[in-house]
């Protein structure tokens, strides 16, 4: 198993917080089910042409090698079969929006094929990525067509006020603090909420839900503490929670799993649960 990742350099890393590339032995198991996070991603899989999307055991959606997966506020299966050979692109919250001109809540809980985006260029990408042999050259390539895509395209302007509303909750990840977020913006708590839809792919207050939920899942899922011992409690009033009993109600909307099973489940990736 092999995993690089790469921050990459401004101007792209105001819009990206990662790119990386994955190589790894066929898992045991066949599907993996992945919590679900505020930033849209491209998958580039590189193994073979196409993506397989599971809203359930059952349910399974097709997409090609190229895709941009948008924000997910519920949990989703992907096949562990395809996933040997695999590059990603994790936008930060809001910079799909701001990089594909494209509504981020059209795209929630769903993936749409690249090239309906990007057209010709998606393929042509991924096919310059395969003739790479080495995960560095790779990365460095995908920094460079990223950084020269964005550099065709003027910022919005609805970027600026999304990354103060982003930083302001980042220091105070209240609902309480929506209100006067929108103040400091000049706006009203409904203008907030459709800044957030459009840009996001969901509501201020279920970013702050699902923020709340990854501290949880980064606290229990970093191999720290005996995990036999686990304070769920402490974790609750830590994080935010009323109690445990609102924790758990919680976790398994967002996750589709209890917390215990999920701490059972985890291996090599806290957000990652073997199916």
């Amino acid at each position: 198993m092999s995993f690089l990742s790469i921050i990459p350099p401004a101007p792209l890393n105001v819009l990206v917080e990662t790119i990386w590339d994955w190589t790894a032995a066929p898992q045991p198991h066949r599907l993996e089910r992945i919590v679900p996070v505020a930033n849209a991603g491209l998958i580039l899989n590189l193994s073979e042409d196409q993506t397989r999307v599971y809203d359930d055991e059952q349910h399974c959606l097709y997409f090609s090698g190229a895709t941009l997966d948008g924000p997910r506020t519920r949990s989703h299966l992907i096949d562990t079969d395809e996933q040997v050979a695999v590059m990603g692109v994790v936008f930060r919250p809001g910079g799909a929006a701001t990089f594909f001109r494209e509504r981020m809540d059209r795209l929630a809980n769903g993936s749409v094929d690249l090239d309906a985006l990007m057209g010709r260029r998606a393929c042509a990408l991924r096919e310059r990525l395969l003739d790479t042999d080495d995960a560095r050259g790779r990365l460095a390539l995908l920094q460079q067509e990223l950084s020269r895509w964005l550099g065709t395209r003027a910022m919005p302007a609805s970027a600026r006020p999304l990354a103060h509303a982003l930083q302001a909750l980042d220091a105070d990840p209240r609902v309480a603090a929506l209100a006067s977020v929108a103040r400091e913006l000049g706006s009203s708590p409904r203008q907030l909420g459709e800044l957030f839809r459009q840009q996001v792919g969901m509501t201020p207050k279920r970013y702050l839900r699902l923020r709340r939920f990854h501290q949880v899942v980064n606290h229990v899922g970093n191999g720290a503490g005996d995990r036999n011992r686990i304070d769920w409690a402490g974790i609750a009033l830590d994080c935010g929670y009323h109690d445990q009993a609102h924790l758990a109600h919680e976790f398994r909307e967002f996750s589709g799993v209890t917390p215990t099973a999920f701490l059972r489940a985890t291996n090599y990736h806290p957000h990652i649960v073997p199916a």
